[in-house]
C-alpha cells in the first residue's frame, strides 16, 4: 500500500506539499496539484482519512447516544437528528449505551479524542450518575427534564401529564391508577409531579396502593395490567407514563374481559404512530419527537460552529389528543 512518501517521491514534492493539497488544496499551486493527482493515480494512493480528520480538527460526525435502541419514541428523535445532519455535510453514529455509565464514557471520548466532534443524548439527565456537561465537550440532551444543567430540548412533562389526568377528572373519574416508568427516571419524576398536582386541585386523595412501576417497556405494561385486575377496588382509568405501556395494558385488561373504555378508560404518552391504529385508538400526549431531534441537531452544530446559544432550555409544545380509549366511568 503507497504512503504519503511514496506520493511525494514519486510527485518530486515534499510530504508537507502533498498534505497540504490533501487537506487544503487551495494553498497548492495548480502546477504542484496536477503533479500530486497523478502520482496518487499512479500509485493508487488510498489518504489516511483518520490522519486528516485528526489534523483538521474535525471529523464530520456526531454520536447520539440512546438508553434504548429499540424504544419507538427515540427512533422519531433519531430521525429528526439525522435529517439536519445529513444536510450540514455530518454522519451519525448510534450508540446503544443501554443505560450503561461505562458505554457512555466509551462515546464521550470519541468526543474528547477527535473522533467526533459532539454529542446528542436521549437519557434524561440525572445528577446522580450523569457524566455530562464535560468541559471541551459539545453535548445537547434531546429528551431532557427539568433542572439540566447544560443544553437541553423537552417538553413541560410536568404539565402534559396533569393535562392528562385532569381530562380523566372531567369524565368523572376519581380512581386513577398509574403505570408509571422507572422511579428514579426524571420522565417518571416529572409526570408523577403532574398527576398529583391534577389530584390535589381536584381535591382527590394521592393512593400509591395504585401506582405501579413499570419500565418503559411493553412487558412491563402487560404485567401491570395484570396487576390491576387482581385488585378488589381496580381503578376506573389509568394514566400510563408511555404508549407502548399503554397499549400493552390495553391488550392485558382486553385479554382478562374488560372493555375498554366501558370498563376501564386509558391514556398514553408520546402518540407513537401505531396509537392511531390500535382499537380502540389510543388517548394520549403527542410529543414533537422528530422537531426535538431536529432542534437539538441544530444546537449541537451551532456548539461546534462556535455560534452562540442563547437558551439552555428548550421547551417545545406538546398537544393533547383525545381519542376513544377514555369515557366517562360506568
Amino acid at each position: 500500500m503507497a504512503t504519503i512518501r511514496d506520493v511525494a517521491k514519486e510527485a518530486g514534492l515534499s510530504t508537507g506539499t502533498i498534505s497540504k493539497a490533501l487537506s487544503h488544496p487551495e494553498k497548492v499551486t495548480k502546477k504542484n496539484l496536477v503533479k500530486i493527482e497523478a502520482a496518487i493515480k499512479k500509485l493508487n494512493y488510498k489518504p489516511n482519512m483518520l490522519a486528516q480528520k485528526f489534523r483538521s480538527k474535525q471529523s464530520n460526525t456526531i454520536v447520539v447516544m440512546v438508553p434504548d435502541i429499540a424504544n419507538l419514541f427515540f427512533a422519531k428523535v433519531i430521525s429528526g437528528i439525522e435529517s439536519v445532519a445529513q444536510q450540514e455535510g455530518y454522519n451519525v453514529l448510534l450508540g446503544d449505551t443501554k443505560d450503561s455509565a461505562d458505554r457512555e464514557k466509551d462515546f464521550i471520548r470519541m468526543v474528547e479524542t477527535r473522533l467526533a466532534d459532539g454529542l446528542v443524548n436521549l437519557r434524561p439527565y440525572k445528577a446522580s450518575d450523569s457524566l455530562l456537561p464535560k468541559k471541551g465537550v459539545p453535548a445537547v440532551n434531546a429528551s431532557s427534564s427539568i433542572h439540566t444543567p447544560y443544553c437541553s430540548v423537552r417538553i413541560d412533562n410536568v404539565g402534559a401529564a396533569e393535562k392528562v389526568v385532569n381530562h380523566l377528572i372531567s369524565l368523572g373519574h376519581k380512581k386513577i391508577g398509574v403505570i408509571s416508568g422507572l422511579a428514579d427516571n426524571p420522565h417518571s419524576v416529572d409526570r408523577m409531579q403532574g398527576y398529583k398536582q391534577a389530584l390535589a386541585k381536584a381535591n382527590i386523595d394521592f393512593d400509591p396502593q395504585i401506582v405501579i412501576e413499570g419500565d418503559f417497556n411493553y412487558w412491563s405494561g402487560l404485567s401491570a395490567a395484570e396487576q390491576f385486575c387482581q385488585m378488589k377496588d381496580r381503578p376506573t382509568a389509568i394514566f400510563c407514563m408511555n404508549d407502548e405501556m399503554a397499549i400493552a395494558a390495553m391488550r392485558g385488561f382486553i385479554d382478562k374481559g374488560l372493555e375498554i373504555p366501558g370498563d376501564i378508560s386509558i391514556t398514553g404518552f408520546d402518540d407513537m404512530d401505531v396509537s392511531k391504529y390500535v382499537v380502540p385508538t389510543l388517548t394520549t400526549v403527542s410529543q414533537p419527537a422528530e422537531k426535538m431531534g431536529e432542534r437539538s441537531a441544530e444546537l449541537l452544530f451551532n456548539m461546534i460552529q462556535d455560534k452562540p446559544i442563547l437558551v439552555d432550555d428548550h421547551i417545545l409544545p406538546y398537544e393533547f389528543v383525545i381519542r376513544e380509549s377514555t369515557a366517562p366511568p360506568r
